[in-house]
């Protein structure tokens, strides 16, 4: 097995771009899987493939939210074990994180086989997509179990020091899946059944890569016994894991509830029930990309956190945390100027049915992403904290912009017509913001350290590159992003301090 102690004494700067990034490619890989689908199928199938695809949307995130919460669990876990120098216990945590993620992708699957049409018009299926939803998810249920095992560890591969490893093992997959949407769609005539076909045959190559890491792995070594549940190590790892499974399941009730919402409210609009819910399902798959990029900062530094946290090396932890917030708001200006400014570039991506669906979609991606800054923000500071194993202030932290969201989109379609579930979002992070950013939480913050407030500067940005959107114009006014760059914790872990960044 091979040390590990150079997390602890190279440059954090240079550890973070060797684990960042790999870790950003190998999340965007991940999503390319429903991504490339969604392109294929809304150019093969039309609108309609989308939204059926959209549908089946909430059934793989709850896949993908168990699998991190075991895997990011056991991630963290390990990095922080490896800091304090007990390795001996890292391979049970391993194994058993595998377990469960297994366990739990059964689990979907039977519930999901059962409940079959059922569940799927309770989630926000019509009558003009139903069969195509069923067509596409009863295929794609089929691979959860391993689906979600090659997830779990793709996490601990890269606590294990391994990112790029990790990556390599998403881009086959996602290379497998890309060729043979295609193939499948066009050349068998297979239609959205097709696309499922490519996204397990994808899984599946990505899945055996990962498997065969254990047998090489750096510092742990997997064994029967490794599997034997040990409830101390399964506790530890779930608190570590409960942040990025609430993050993955407040994704789900959003878009189910916003399923719901945009069926309803849009049968009583000129835009009919499908074309709402197909823009939103694209506008989802972007917003799922920043904010995976903003993730993949984040989680790409946790073995890097981790292990210095562990060690009680709390300087190089406050050059991380400058590192990791820096990198991200920076991302999400860049992309919300590409999103304001062209948003027509990235709707036509997935198929383009139509004047009235184009222009809908683009005003709505408009609107929808215009503070995707905030909720990158917020992620990353969860994802911190969890690194640490302050579970209990990660935890609150990953939803508290979805709950306002979920109200906010029950309430605000009531006076602004479909529309107003789109409008729920920025109104969401200005809320949000307005909250944590009261005089108690400044001062909280700057006890702990110096602040940066970049809202103004972000505003001269846009302002410059996006004259004519009124709108994210006079939200960027508003912007008060504050993160601290130092003095977070004192000289021992007793004395550790933090604030909600949001």
């Amino acid at each position: 097995m091979e040390n590990s102690n150079y997390l602890g004494t190279e440059k954090v700067s240079r550890l973070l771009r060797q684990f960042a990034i790999p870790c950003i490619f190998s999340l965007i890989i991940s999503c390319l899987y429903n991504i490339v689908d969604q392109i294929f199928v809304g150019n093969g199938v039309g609108y309609l493939g989308n939204a059926a695809t959209g549908v089946i949307f909430p059934i793989t995130v709850v896949g993908w939210g168990m699998s991190l919460f075991f895997g990011d669990g056991a991630a963290a876990s390990l990095s922080v074990s490896l800091g304090r120098n007990e390795t001996e216990i890292i391979h049970k945590g391993v194994g058993n994180a595998i377990l469960c993620s297994f366990l739990s992708g059964v689990v979907i699957i039977a519930i999901s086989y059962i409940c079959g049409d059922g569940l799927l018009l309770m989630i926000g299926a019509t009558d003009a997509n139903l069969a195509m939803a069923h067509d596409y998810g009863f295929i794609i249920y089929a691979m959860m179990p391993l689906a979600l095992v090659q997830n779990t560890l793709a996490s601990i591969i890269r606590a294990d020091g391994s990112p790029k490893y990790a990556m390599g093992a998403m881009l086959v997959g996602a290379v497998i899946n890309i060729i043979g949407d295609p193939v499948a769609i066009f050349v068998l005539d297979l239609g959205i059944k097709g696309a499922a076909y490519a996204t397990n045959l994808g899984q599946f190559a990505s899945f055996l890569i990962c498997v065969a890491y254990l047998l090489k792995s750096k510092t742990f070594r997997i064994s029967v016994e490794s599997f034997r549940l040990d409830f101390t190590q399964l506790k530890k790892i779930m608190a570590l894991g409960t942040s990025s499974l609430l993050t993955q399941l407040s994704i789900v009730v959003v878009t189910v509830i916003n399923n719901i919402l945009l069926v309803r409210y849009g049968a009583m609009s000129v835009y009919g029930a499908d074309i709402p819910l197909a823009a939103f399902v694209v506008i989802m798959k972007l917003f799922q990309i920043v904010l995976n990029i903003a993730i993949g900062i984040a989680a790409g530094a946790q073995p890097i956190v981790g292990y210095n946290y562990g060690a009680g090396k709390y300087s190089r932890v406050r050059g991380l945390l400058k590192l990791i917030v820096t990198w991200t708001v920076i991302i999400c200006i860049i992309c919300t100027v590409l999103f304001e400014a062209i948003p027509q570039v990235f709707i036509r991506m997935f198929g383009a049915d139509g004047e009235l669906y184009t222009r809908f979609a683009v005003q709505c991606l408009r609107i929808y992403l215009s503070l995707i800054m905030f909720t990158c923000v917020q992620k990353v500071c969860a994802i911190f904290l969890q690194s640490i194993g302050h579970a209990k202030a990660a935890a609150p932290l990953s939803v508290l912009r979805d709950v306002f969201l979920i109200v906010l989109s029950l309430i605000m379609p009531i006076f602004f017509g479909v529309t107003g579930i789109f409008l729920a979002a920025p109104a969401a992070d200005v809320l949000a913001i307005a909250i944590t950013a009261q005089d108690k939480a400044i001062r909280r913050i700057a006890d702990a350290g110096s602040c940066v407030i970049v809202g103004r500067s972000a505003d001269y940005v846009l302002r410059k590159l996006c004259e004519y959107s009124i709108l994210l114009h006079a939200f960027c006014v508003q912007i008060l992003v504050i993160y601290f760059f130092s003095s977070i914790y004192g000289d021992s872990p007793h004395r550790f301090r933090y604030c909600r960044i949001l």
